[in-house]
């Protein structure tokens, strides 16, 4: 499987005849908005087994080799050229794919106060092949110990079709918004605490949830060893269940960092207690603030530099946005805030301005400007097949256990194709 980005001049037959495959097929794995024309700097993934490369000007078979991790002597041997003999510019070279290792993807459902409608819930059924586990969130804990449930659609049978894991989120969201008093009430109040386990366990039987998962967030810094003793008698009580328990955490990159969605997260004693966590790695480009990538490489690469140092690798889910922003320009605080947008929203918007899209090397993310129908100028920071395959290869340096998504239901069919291309996805056993 290959990544194209398209040139002036190109056409989907066109780009179709070079890799020897049929233009619909090309068409209809992208879900172009319009087969009949492309958009320049656009991300087009080739439904090949392998790749190709063009040799560029200085490169030699083992540059080559280390780039895409095959032996120069293999490199040469499937491309039936001399090891020794030096390549010409512009030679295309067959690039076979490369081993893959098995990776573990998490998907939440935004299903809080919201109908999640039978299109959505199609196209999160289509996602589910590419998922290890699924998560309607949420389930928002009471200040007396009860819960409210989201909106739970058909999501245990796509679980249990798929071999997904269940998992339950629970959240410490109060009217809309997380909430520092009710999550101190959570992690301080013993009979509340009872009170929210026993409701847990019950819950979790009734739906066949295997995997419980606290997404508790703006908590107090002086309740940070509350939580840690909260997850402890949690991860106690769930254990004699054989349920795996897991955390979200804010994205850090030191143990002293400041802030309150950051002091009570702590990395280390979360690495210790549960079975895995997710790193929310995303929302650097927030819909209040200035315009973005919402989750730049360099900024991930630094939450993921720290976090291996205080949680082992075989426990981190990087978080991954499938969604991008449409800031107005110019941005001023207090602006209305930026729009957000699918990834394939955000590609039928540049179609619909028939504007060429850009792609930042420093944030490794996809942008472009438009003028609107009032003359209003735009920038759109969104994701594309380039970034995903990025964040992938972090996973892969850094060995991490896989990728969790905000959130299920937004169009962005490269990434699940990208999935397939990069990782052996895990599956589990049904158990009812």
């Amino acid at each position: 499987m290959q990544i194209y980005v398209v040139k002036s001049g190109d056409t989907v037959s066109g780009i179709a005849r070079q890799f020897n495959i049929s233009a619909s097929r090309l068409a209809s794995v992208n879900q172009l908005p319009d087969p009949n024309r492309l958009v320049v700097g656009q991300a087009i993934v080739i439904p090949i087994v392998g790749e190709y490369y063009v040799v560029q000007r200085g490169d030699t078979l083992w540059q080559i080799g280390q780039k895409f991790n095959i032996s120069y002597q293999r490199l040469a041997s499937v491309n039936n050229i001399p090891v020794t003999r030096p390549l010409t510019v512009g030679t295309r070279l067959y690039i076979p794919p490369a081993p893959k290792r098995e990776g573990e993807f998490y998907g939440y459902v935004d299903s809080s106060r919201r109908t999640i409608t039978a299109d959505v819930e199609r196209q999160i059924n289509d996602s589910a092949r590419a998922l290890s586990y699924i998560g309607p969130s949420s389930f928002e804990a009471k200040r007396d110990g009860s819960l409210s449930a989201p909106n739970l659609n058909n999501f245990r049978s796509i679980a249990e079709n798929n071999r997904l894991i269940y998992s339950m989120v629970i959240t410490n969201i109060e009217e809309g918004a997380f909430n520092e008093e009710l999550g101190h009430i959570l992690l301080t109040n013993t009979a509340v605490q009872n009170t929210l386990l026993n409701n847990i366990v019950t819950t979790a039987k009734a739906n066949n949830f295997r995997d419980i998962h606290f997404d508790f967030e703006f908590l107090r810094a002086e309740d940070r060893e509350a939580y840690n003793n909260f997850l402890r008698k949690a991860r106690d009580r769930f254990k004699q269940e054989g349920w795996l328990i897991s955390t979200a955490l804010a994205p850090k990159t030191s143990a002293t960092q400041q802030g309150q969605w950051y002091e009570a997260h702590d990395y280390k004693a979360h690495g210790e207690i549960v079975d895995f966590v997710v790193l929310m790695t995303y929302e650097w480009g927030y819909s209040g603030g200035p315009p973005l990538a919402v989750s730049p490489i360099n900024q991930v690469q630094k939450v993921i530099e720290y976090a291996v140092t205080e949680i082992p690798a075989s426990k981190i889910l990087m978080g991954q946005n499938l969604y991008g922003y449409d800031w107005t320009l110019p941005y001023k605080q207090g602006n209305p805030p930026a729009k957000a947008y699918s990834a394939q929203r955000a590609l039928e918007i540049a179609y619909q301005y028939n504007t060429s899209i850009q792609y930042s090397t420093t944030s490794q993310a996809p942008y472009y400007n438009y003028r609107d129908e009032q003359n209003k100028e735009h920038v759109v920071w969104f994701e594309d097949a380039r970034s995903i395959q990025r964040k992938f290869d972090l996973v892969k340096q850094f060995e991490l256990r896989g990728v969790a998504y905000w959130k299920l239901g937004l169009p962005f069919p490269q990434n699940w194709l990208l999935i397939l291309k990069n990782f052996n996805v895990r599956k589990f056993d049904s158990q009812s």
